[in-house]
């Protein structure tokens, strides 16, 4: 005959319990039936067992799949169907309720399911103590209820999720979220192939958890789903509050392979959950920065790696579809998987705002100098204003000495693959250039070249939003802005850098040993930057020693000259001016100004222009030199002083 599904024989080992207490009423008559039903066919509740075990019910074969893989007792399993069975059927908690009357509800408490399920085992190796510290309890199937209760009065339940996936239907899990929700990330072939060397290298029992550590949280989401498809399995993305009591059970019939989201601050250690009874490989997603650990587990780590120029190449195509679009981009931004995919998206969103055929080189530089999504705004502001060449006056030497630093970082990346081993051995592709001079002479100007001629995002760091009064604060958000800028290729512009890199003190109170731990943080985490970071400060003698080994270049702004100040005075008016050759020469010649003054003093003018509804002349420029001279505390020049008819003599 048949075997009954576990669900029966639970009711019928319950029926005879009542029966021996001698109970009557409709639900002793349902249970007297049930009873008869599954247990008078058989000589012995062994017997009953064994063959609903080898020759299980549709409706049992996933249990006994769970209860084989987490080496559950026949009473355990018998109490895990009884509870799945509570969550399905009204009927099955009327009778619950009725054989455990008056102490007990429609969940079966510890007490029921060890009298009960005696004849399946010797009644001293069952009792509600030792239910309660077996698998099935300590790995959250049966949730324990009715606390702080006896033991005999505790009741079970199964987690909702586990006892809709035990009926095979679907089962949304608590901070759970089956396979990637967000936009699927083409990966380079050669982390592809990484993906399939790290799922061979881990065993199905192996108690180890594969840390993948990127700076684009979906690149990483991408490779746990290779890894995880690999493993014979779909990925699980856990949030880390996601509860684990009973995940495990949930993770195997579903065929699910766990993968925690983790995203530890700079300096902060997080620990990784246990999920309790689970044996197979764990895998989590995290950033570059803070620590992790884990009780019972080796960690490996694995850093997503840099796609190659070949590689950037392929995934550019794939992000724009253009061929020629992606050969010039590839070796031009240093990027990874995850952030050329994110930056094709938003080309081709910006292409069809402005209704582009296609998308070309301009919007994608367009579109990278935004830094739009680099996750940087709350640390520092963004300059995506483009600076043309013709913006950036600047004498002979120091246009060499800027298109140095220019080729520096442009060849930045595979620099030292054909040096010898002093110079190759660890070789950083981050470039570090201090400008120095006195204000006003375009250092902020000159990063915003860098960047426009690079086509990347240039951020201005605010240092009111890095530094913080609490110890160790300042550190952490530097290390998160630093990692941050890495992974988008960012140009980090420091300005008056000199109050965070500053000289070392003599240590006379513990405010100076914490700012010289400060210093020495940043001196070695520049040392291992990897992007792109440009200094700005009035006076070299204001760094540390130590700072300047750690510096790619040093370039001087020095106070521009006559021919510079006469292009600086052309660049800023409006080629409607009405101001002579000769004047703009006096100008030049008498004015000694630095290109921010000049900035003020043609912004003054025009203010003066429109009101006058006129174009700048050289008496509005006068009057406005002579307010900025006032307000350096200085007189205007005599060369420059208004003679009867308002212009120089």
């Amino acid at each position: 005959m048949n075997s009954p599904t576990l669900r029966k024989v639970a009711l019928a080992l319950i029926a005879r319990r009542v029966e021996a207490g001698g109970s009557g009423g409709s639900e002793a008559d349902l249970l007297a039936v049930l009873r008869e039903e599954v247990l008078d066919d058989v000589e012995s509740v062994p017997e009953l067992m064994r063959r609903a075990c080898q020759h299980p019910q549709p409706a049992d074969r996933r249990l006994l799949e769970l209860a084989t893989a987490l080496g559950l007792s026949l009473p355990e399993t018998l109490a895990c169907a009884l509870a799945a069975a509570v969550e399905e059927d009204t009927l099955t908690g009327r009778l619950i309720a009725f054989a455990q009357a008056p102490v007990g509800g429609s969940r079966p408490t510890l007490g029921l399911l060890a009298t009960a399920f005696a004849p399946v085992l010797p009644l001293a190796l069952i009792t509600p103590a030792t239910l309660a510290a077996g698998p099935a309890v300590q790995s959250g199937l049966l949730l324990l209820g009715n606390d702080p209760a006896p033991y005999p009065e505790r009741t079970v339940a199964l987690p909702a999720p586990l006892s809709l996936a035990l009926a095979g239907r679907p089962s949304p899990w608590p901070g759970a979220v089956l396979g990637n929700p967000g936009p699927p990330v083409p990966l380079p072939t050669g982390t592809l192939e990484l993906c399939r060397r790290h799922a061979d290298s881990l065993q199905p029992d192996q108690p180890v958890i594969l840390v993948l550590r990127s700076a684009s949280l979906e690149e990483a989401r991408s490779a746990a789903q290779q890894v995880a498809n690999h493993l014979g399995g779909e990925p699980c993305f856990l949030e880390a509050n996601a509860p684990v009591e009973g995940l495990v059970g949930w993770l195997r019939l579903n065929h699910l392979i766990p993968v925690f989201l983790l995203d530890p601050a700079p300096g902060e250690v997080r620990r990784i959950p246990s999920i309790p009874l689970y044996r197979g490989p764990i895998l989590v997603i995290a950033g570059t920065d803070g620590a992790l650990e884990s009780t019972g587990r080796d960690l490996i780590h694995w850093t997503l790696p840099l796609p190659t120029s070949e590689e950037r190449e392929s995934l550019w195509q794939e992000a724009l579809g253009n061929p020629a679009l992606a050969a010039e981009l590839a070796p031009k931004q240093r990027l990874g998987a995850g952030r050329i995919a994110q930056l094709g998206r938003l080309t081709r969103h910006y292409s069809r705002l402005a209704g582009d055929a296609a998308p070309d080189a301009a919007r994608v530089a367009q579109v990278a100098r935004s830094g739009e999504g680099s996750g940087l705004e709350s640390l520092a502001q963004s300059l995506p204003e483009a600076v043309p060449d013709k913006a950036l006056v600047r004498s002979p030497e120091l246009a060499a000495e800027l298109q140095a630093l220019l080729n520096r970082c442009r060849f930045r990346d595979g620099l030292a693959k054909d040096l010898g081993l002093s110079a190759s051995t660890r070789y950083s592709a981050g470039v570090r250039a201090l400008f120095t001079g006195p204000s006003g002479t375009g250092k902020t100007l000159a990063a915003g070249w860098l960047a426009t001629q690079l086509e990347l995002p240039l951020y201005r760091v605010d240092l009111a939003s890095v530094t913080s009064k609490y110890i160790g604060e300042t550190e952490k958000n530097l290390e998160r802005l630093l990692s941050r800028a890495e992974g988008t290729a960012a140009v980090l512009l420091f300005d008056e850098a000199d109050s965070l890199f500053g000289k070392r003190t003599e240590v006379r109170e513990s405010n100076d040993r914490f700012a010289n731990a400060q210093t020495n943080y940043l001196l070695q985490r520049m040392e291992t930057f990897t992007g792109i970071a440009l200094l700005t400060s009035n006076s070299r003698g204001r760094f540390d020693s130590a700072f300047s080994r750690r510096l790619d270049l040093v370039i001087e702004f020095p106070p521009p000259g006559p021919l510079e100040r006469r292009a600086l005075w052309v660049s800023h008016l409006n080629p409607k001016h009405n101001l002579t050759p000769q004047q703009l020469n006096l100008l030049a010649g008498q004015c000694d100004f630095a290109g921010g003054q000049i900035r003020n003093v043609v912004l003054s003018a025009a203010v003066a222009a429109q009101a006058a509804h006129q174009a700048i002349d050289m008496d509005l420029l006068l009057r406005a030199l002579a307010a900025e001279y006032r307000k350096s505390g200085r007189s205007l020049p005599s060369g420059l002083q208004a003679g009867p008819t308002g212009t120089p003599p």
